[in-house]
């Protein structure tokens, strides 16, 4: 009776540990560093400009998620993917010119290109294909003359879907790649 009991808590001390330890968080990558710029001296410095009101609708699918609202619109359009695939159909590729061609003309504009999956496979699996499917869209960006210092990634996998049902109408949406604008700096 006591090596059943002994057993049993063991086991039960392993689940806690597992439900405690959770998921890992979404896999990203930063853009590359670049030198930082000179400083100008006390008597070159310009009178701070006011700070940029903050918008109340957010901008990246995660911060949506966690105050219960959709995404900001924006003038950079998703990109959508076949089941199981990172490759870029021809439609996104067209896509992606639409949105090199805003980011050519909205050159202070930074981009985090998030990687979506629909909810089938591990969660490990579709962050890693969410990954996939971002760092494709940021290579391409990249091949149409978009500087790779202003594109990062991160992959969200199948958790931040835009669609709940289980049909392939609504996995298809899930299926993307999303372009969210994180930051512009000022004009010189």
């Amino acid at each position: 009776m006591t090596g059943r009991l002994g057993t049993l808590t063991y086991g039960v001390m392993f689940f806690a540990f597992l439900a405690l330890t959770g998921c890992p968080p979404p896999a990203t990558t930063k853009p590359e560093a670049s030198p930082p710029a000179p400083q100008p001296s006390a008597a070159q410095k310009a009178p701070a400009a006011p700070a940029a009101r903050k918008s109340s609708t957010p901008s990246s699918s995660l911060e949506a998620a966690r105050k219960g609202q959709a995404p900001a619109p924006s003038p950079l359009k998703d990109i959508y993917f076949n089941y199981d695939k990172y490759d870029l159909k021809t439609e996104a590729r067209e896509t992606l010119k639409a949105n090199a061609d805003w980011l050519k003309t909205n050159a202070s504009a930074r981009v985090e290109i998030e990687g979506h999956a629909d909810e089938r496979g591990t969660n490990e699996y579709n962050l890693a294909l969410g990954a996939k499917r971002a760092q494709a869209a940021r290579d391409y960006l990249v091949t149409l003359g978009i500087s790779k210092e202003r594109l990062s990634t991160i992959s969200y996998g199948e958790e931040l879907p835009v669609c709940k049902e289980q049909n392939e109408g609504c996995w298809q949406k899930n299926r993307r790649g999303r372009f969210v604008i994180i930051s512009a700096r000022p004009a010189s």
